[in-house]
């Protein structure tokens, strides 16, 4: 299909009417952000993305379709409007916009976050005018340009870590008249040359929260970030950073997950049937099944976050009803077999490790299954601590004990 004069016509009413919708979801509660989202055009910083396929290949595979204005208009300028994520990057392969090809599989490693989620992480980290601040992960740099439209642009610096994908972002930030400080830099270190900032908000998932980005956070000033682990739990935070480098926060409601740093993705872990192997041969029954980490719930997304505390080196994959959780960092393993109505459990190594979410989930309960927002993040020297007043102590993956 033949591309119009002038796609910047047709994006209007779709911009008004996505301005509408989220409005309506009480995305846009803020004046100043709505007039941001209606300022910024999207399209211009996704000249291409991904969409599945309805279907997986024959190998069971993603297939994920390319889409861009030449390949078809009329769904790549709507989709840019629609409160969508849309992948922009596969393993890595930074693609050629101008001859896309399909793709089966890959984890995407970019994308552009849907718009209300992109609000929300800059309402929730009280982001208002006069501040500065450091984004993480510049992605296609719609979320920059949000930024800057709210803010002075000499206020805003935005790091990310793949040159290309920076370097697409800058033109489109650019050849929107925006001019906001860029780098490619690694998240977990913050960007010292522009430091300190009013704040700090982060479009990718740490295990834990980076020391930098403390130091770099002027006193009093907030650190809006995700945390995740190898068992795919995620839970955001917003820490105030006191004077002494210290910092507290609560965690926040609801179910929200970005793509982990590139350098705290989960390790591969080779077969599983290998792990299995050298387990002992008498199972226990299990007091809990895997089913309450696993269900499509807001509780089982909770959960596994405060079980990758309690085994942080710990990730979990199903095989032919099998459940096998391994640790590659101390080399335990442990399978859960469904067996007449229960779960039966190997488990082997220095760690036993479904004991330790046992015991987590045991804790849990007895608590009255507290929500998100009843924990306290708290960051020291000694350590990166989650609390509650009815849960024992736990310790954020890589940090020391208390």
């Amino acid at each position: 299909m033949a591309m119009p004069a002038d796609p910047e016509i047709d994006a209007v009413p779709l911009r008004a009417a996505m301005v509408d919708a989220l409005s309506q979801d009480d995305a846009l509660a803020d004046p100043a952000w709505r007039a941001a989202v209606e300022a910024v055009p999207r399209h211009r910083f996704v000249p291409g993305f991904y969409l599945p396929a309805g279907e997986r290949d024959e190998l069971g595979l993603t297939t994920w379709e390319p889409v861009t204005a030449e390949l078809d208009y009329g769904r790549w300028l709507a989709t840019a409007y629609s409160d969508t994520t849309l992948i922009t990057q596969l393993d890595g392969d930074e693609p050629d916009w101008r001859a896309p090809v399909l793709r089966h599989g890959g984890a995407p490693t970019s994308s552009s976050t849907l718009p209300s989620l992109v609000v929300r992480m800059w309402s929730d980290a009280e982001v208002s005018e006069g501040h500065t601040v450091l984004e993480i992960g510049t992605g296609t740099g719609y979320s920059t340009a949000l930024a800057c439209e709210r803010l002075d642009p000499g206020d805003v610096t935005s790091i990310e870590i793949d040159p290309r994908r920076l370097e697409a972002a800058a033109d489109a930030l650019y050849g929107c008249g925006y001019t906001p400080t860029l780098a490619v830099a690694d998240g977990l270190y913050g960007y010292w040359p522009e430091a300190r900032f009013d704040r700090v908000v982060a479009a990718c998932s740490f295990r834990a929260v980076p020391p930098a980005l403390l130091a770099q956070t002027r006193p009093g000033g907030k650190v809006l970030l995700t945390l995740s682990g190898w068992l795919y739990g995620y839970a955001r935070v917003l820490l105030t950073v006191a004077g002494d480098g210290t910092a507290e926060g609560a965690l926040l409601p609801g179910t929200v997950s970005f793509m982990s740093a590139r350098a705290h993705v989960a390790p591969v872990f080779g077969n599983p049937a290998h792990w299995a192997a050298g387990l002992p041969d008498e199972p226990r029954s299990a007091r809990h099944g895997p089913g309450r980490l696993a269900a499509a719930t807001e509780e089982a997304f909770h959960l596994r976050f405060i079980a990758q505390c309690a085994v942080p080196d710990t990730q979990m994959v199903t095989v032919d009803e099998v459940v096998y959780l391994i640790d590659v960092v101390s080399g335990s393993a442990a399978t859960l077999t469904p067996s007449g109505g229960e779960w039966h459990v190997r488990e082997g190594g220095p760690v036993r490790l479904w004991e330790r979410v046992e015991s987590i989930l045991d804790a849990f309960d007895a608590a009255g299954r507290p929500r998100p927002e009843t924990f306290t993040l708290c960051v020291r020297d000694e350590g990166q601590h989650l609390g509650h007043p009815k849960m024992p102590g736990l310790l954020l993956p890589g940090t020391a004990p208390l």
